[in-house]
């Protein structure tokens, strides 16, 4: 599968385009995994949870049929 090319600026480092690189989707806790949504890093015996959320990026070609 061949990794696609993306106008979005790198969510690592915003200095530099995306090139689909896939380190934003790395695990907190094993770095040598690529994110499987194992919820594993919101999961816990606390009362509460958040996690912050700095921007929403919507799919451009979504928008053009919504």
């Amino acid at each position: 599968m061949e990794k696609q090319k993306s106008s979005r600026r790198c969510l690592m480092d915003d200095s530099r385009p995306c090139v689909g690189c896939g380190e934003c989707m790395r695990c907190d806790f094993d770095p040598n995994k690529l994110c499987d949504n194992c919820m594993r890093c919101i999961k816990g015996d606390a009362e509460y949870r958040a996690i912050m959320i700095d921007e929403i990026i919507e799919d451009e070609a979504k928008e053009k049929f919504c």
